[in-house]
């Protein structure tokens, strides 16, 4: 069934309820009160409510509407940096899960986080080589590279400590090399 089709039933169908509406007001204004007739009449006129809501949708799309603004632009990303480019050494300590059976390596790949230094973080990824494998709890020396490196780079001056932040659990804590 065609768009058209189907708004000129929906116009036929608001248009009869809506004689149907005022044919029970007219009806009710000359009955009796009190009588079946007036009743019927009553209930005839409350057939308007759920037009209304139709009626409304027409009256709002028949409003100009704005122009589409300019699309959002995307925030900087590592997935158009292209390869990986440290910009600082870090040497990481991994922190202890909770439960003893997420106690396991840190796998090799490429891990994206934000560094945390006092209330300020910044988005970060680094990787563990292939054929490596981090253990918790022991210090490892890895290349990190900064989202915005111009940013970033002046906070973290050699000595700088800062926490590891991926979602929302700080997993490791580390300091510039």
């Amino acid at each position: 069934m065609s768009t058209t089709k189907i708004q000129f039933r929906r116009k036929v169908i608001v248009i009869v309820l809506l004689c149907v509406a005022v044919g029970g007001a007219v009806v009710r204004h000359y009955a009796t009160p009190g009588t079946t007739t007036r009743d019927i009449a009553t209930l005839l006129m409350v057939l308007w409510v759920p037009i209304i809501g139709n009626v409304i949708a027409w009256l709002i799309s028949k409003r100009p509407r704005r122009t589409p603004s300019a699309p959002a632009v995307m925030p900087p990303s590592f997935d158009t940096a292209g390869a990986f480019t440290p910009h600082a050494r870090v040497e990481l300590t991994f922190r202890k899960p909770a439960l003893p059976s997420q106690d396991v390596p840190i796998a090799p790949g490429e891990y994206r986080c934000a560094l945390v230094i006092d209330k300020e973080g910044f988005s970060a990824r680094w990787v563990v080589p292939p054929g490596d494998a981090l253990e918790r709890g022991k210090p490892a020396a890895l290349e990190v590279e900064f989202l915005s490196p111009a940013v970033a780079q002046p906070k973290f001056a050699q000595g700088a400590v800062f926490r590891v932040l991926i979602g929302d659990s700080f997993i490791a804590d580390g300091r510039v090399l």
